[in-house]
């Protein structure tokens, strides 16, 4: 594998591209030798979508695109950014046990963590941020037949 990979996709700021995030990045993953049916995709594919949604539901109307970044470098860490043009920073919310939202950030510090990874967030030069998560990518050699995933 390469030392460095790396794919991306603008989207337009729609519950509906949520999805198609999600989609985009299982499928980018699995060319890089992720399967998709496996617990560590399920992870991925919920930071994705709690990422997306964040970025779709808080930039209140002030991100008409977000994009979604995908590296890994030298197999080694796998990371994945959501970008969008608003400039506040996401924070943790409280959440009412009857609220059905203003967990996601938490949710995603979490599962990040319990992967043996960091979140971080960037402002970006337009003026906006992207919210970064890294995670430890490991060749799975026993039961996995021999395929990389994350560390989790």
């Amino acid at each position: 594998m390469a030392d460095h990979q790396e794919a991306s996709v603008t989207l337009p700021s729609d519950p509906a591209s949520v999805s198609a995030a999600r989609t985009y990045v299982t499928h980018v993953l699995a060319e890089w030798g992720m399967p998709g049916d496996t617990d560590t995709a399920d992870v991925v594919r919920l930071i994705v979508s709690e990422l997306a949604t964040n970025a779709v539901q808080h930039t209140l109307g002030q991100s008409p695109t977000f994009t979604v970044d995908v590296e890994l470098e030298r197999d080694e860490q796998l990371r994945i950014g959501v970008t969008d043009s608003h400039p506040r920073y996401p924070k943790r919310l409280p959440a009412a046990v009857q609220q059905d939202n203003g967990r996601g950030m938490v949710i995603i510090r979490c599962l990040t963590a319990e992967c043996g990874g960091r979140l971080s967030v960037a402002p970006t030069a337009e003026g906006g941020k992207t919210v970064w998560i890294a995670l430890p990518w490991i060749a799975r050699l026993n039961g996995d037949n021999g395929r990389a995933a994350p560390a989790c």
